[in-house]
């Protein structure tokens, strides 16, 4: 057997066109995506402005209007000749990686292209009332200025309220908040029937506010969030924290960094993260609000990274392991976006000489290209070649087992840099799709409280390694391995990504009782497409998902294990 810390070796692999359109493929990002973005992202804003000078009461009343146009709609297909219903966004428009074929099938759309307006910010009740295509650099640019943020906001400015909500976000203060759905208040819901519900957490749609989060929209149409708002500073000091040593040391510093070992909870910062570079070095940076006054004093560094000619984030943190331990002080809000600008490191791949001075100070500005548009130029035999030559995948794991992730990831892959961002996961009063290991609040493990586990998100995002080298690379099989390694280890694959899952093995990884319960209760069976057949990979033929929901009555999930 293969040494557990070794990559597995692979043979070399002859290049073909699609090598080479990859290889080229900056010259269509600067000649035509770029541009087209930033005229896209000023459009963009220029609605938010508009949006914000109207007062609540009119977004409000423009908020009610909408909802009963969908309602309208919903009321007016025929369930015999329509098709299953969903939204009349364009597929290539979704910021994850998963095909969008469902809609290549007969369906039933329903536009909510009106619903991006924040309809309120409650000083009082500290809750943030917004629409779901409201994103998160929207929502900063409006609460960053009151001193005030949601408690979770997830580091890209176009991820969207409703992604995040009816799928999965995260940041680095989920170690302390949880996922972004874990932050929600309550939520206005169109029902399948056309019938406008508010979910809370205590009201008699409790069950449905439970049941929304990785639902990916199958119980119905979200229509506004309430969502809680935390006090914050005008800064965030952070602290970067070189690591050397193998991979189960590096998940030994990372967890020590945010979980103390004395539980002295004056120890527990309020941000943090870890960057795995090598299979022997990484970085964690914890951070803490700070006021102006403090970061202004004499001595203190400011470093405000989200100016375009600055260097990239990741490459910037990098740096801790020649220059040792530093701190410095960032704008909170260009803190909160900090990976935007290079989407992570996968900037590196979409322009290989992105990161270099020359380029940052010239065209830095017109960074990042949108998601949308590089699906939407990349061509069927491109993004085939995505899927087999990269990896986009998140891994939500234990705390306790990340240093086995981040072996297997290193073994399977060779993907560097690795993301590491705790998360709690919450001990609920059901058993929702994800929930944490049956009896984990005996084992008195670090991190863990006797209401939630804390678990991390293992980002994985990158050209794997043997591709870099020109060697053969099975992307299906990595990722199936990968999936089947999750199922094993309790631990969660987020619907956004590519899934090579079949209906066995996603039921084996989610939870499926109190999810159907909801399906059936609200209506949804019939009407809106099941979560696995809306993230399951290829096309969906109408006749394969009529014969899935024929069947639902009499589901055939996988024994628990």
């Amino acid at each position: 057997m293969a040494d557990v810390h070794e990559p597995l070796v692979r043979r070399k692999r002859k290049k073909v066109l699609v090598d080479y359109l990859v290889q080229f493929r900056w010259i269509l990002v600067i000649f035509v995506v770029l541009p087209i973005s930033a005229l896209i992202y000023f459009n963009i804003y220029l609605g938010d402005m508009w949006s914000a000078m109207k007062s609540e009461k009119k977004r409000q009343k423009q908020h009610d209007e909408n909802v009963q146009k969908v309602v309208k709609r919903l009321k007016q297909r025929n369930p015999k000749k329509d098709g299953l219903v969903c939204t009349a966004r364009k597929p290539w428009i979704a910021v994850g990686m998963r095909n969008v074929d469902y809609k290549r099938a007969r369906h039933f759309e329903v536009d909510l292209s009106a619903f991006r307006n924040i309809l309120e910010i409650d000083k009082e009740r500290m809750v943030a009332k917004v629409e779901p295509l409201v994103n998160m650099g929207q929502i900063t640019r409006a609460t960053c200025p009151m001193n005030l943020a949601l408690a979770v906001v997830a580091e890209l400015d176009d991820l969207t309220v409703g992604g995040l909500i009816n799928g999965y976000g995260i940041e680095g203060s989920s170690h302390l908040y949880g996922l972004f759905s874990d932050t929600v208040v309550a939520m206005e819901v169109v029902l399948a029937d056309g019938r406008v519900v508010r979910a809370t957490k205590d009201n008699e749609h409790s069950d449905l506010f439970y049941g929304i989060p990785w639902s990916q929209g199958t119980l119905g149409f979200l229509v506004s969030a309430e969502i809680k708002l935390i006090p914050i500073k005008e800064y965030m000091k952070l602290t970067y924290i070189p690591v050397k040593g193998n991979l189960k040391e590096i998940a030994q510093a990372y967890a020590d960094s945010f979980a103390p070992r004395d539980g002295d909870p004056a120890k527990v910062p309020d941000f943090v993260e870890g960057m795995v570079y090598t299979e022997s070095e990484g970085v964690m940076m914890t951070g803490v609000y700070a006021s102006k006054e403090e970061a202004k004093r004499k001595g203190n560094k400011i470093n405000s990274v989200g100016w375009w000619f600055k260097p990239w984030f990741y490459q910037h943190a990098q740096t801790a392991l020649k220059r040792g331990e530093f701190v410095e002080y960032i704008p909170t809000r260009e803190y909160y976006h900090r990976h935007t600008r290079c989407l992570y490191w996968e900037g590196k791949l979409i322009l290989p000489f992105g990161d270099q001075f020359w380029f940052r100070f010239l065209l830095g500005w017109l960074m990042p290209p949108k998601v949308s548009l590089l699906k939407a130029t990349q061509g069927e035999a491109i993004r085939n070649y995505y899927h087999d030559h990269h990896v986009i995948q998140d891994m939500l794991v234990p705390l306790y087992k990340v240093g086995d992730a981040l072996e297997f990831v290193h073994r399977e892959m060779e993907v560097y840099p690795l993301w590491l961002c705790p998360h709690r996961l919450y001990k609920l009063p059901v058993k929702t799709m994800v929930y944490p290991e049956p009896g984990f609040e005996h084992q008195h493990r670090q991190g863990d409280t006797s209401y939630a586990q804390m678990f991390t998100d293992v980002g994985v995002y990158y050209a794997p390694a043997a591709v870099l080298r020109g060697e053969e690379f099975n992307g299906v099989e990595a990722v199936h391995r990968l999936e089947q390694w999750l199922i094993e280890n309790h631990s969660y694959q987020p619907q956004y990504a590519v899934s090579e899952l079949n209906e066995k093995d996603f039921w084996r990884m989610f939870d499926a009782s109190h999810y159907e319960r909801c399906r059936r209760k609200y209506g949804a069976v019939g009407t809106f497409m099941s979560v696995y057949y809306k993230s399951k990979k290829g096309r969906k033929t109408e006749k394969e998902v009529q014969e899935a929901e024929a069947a639902i009555l009499e589901p055939a999930y996988a024994d628990e294990a």
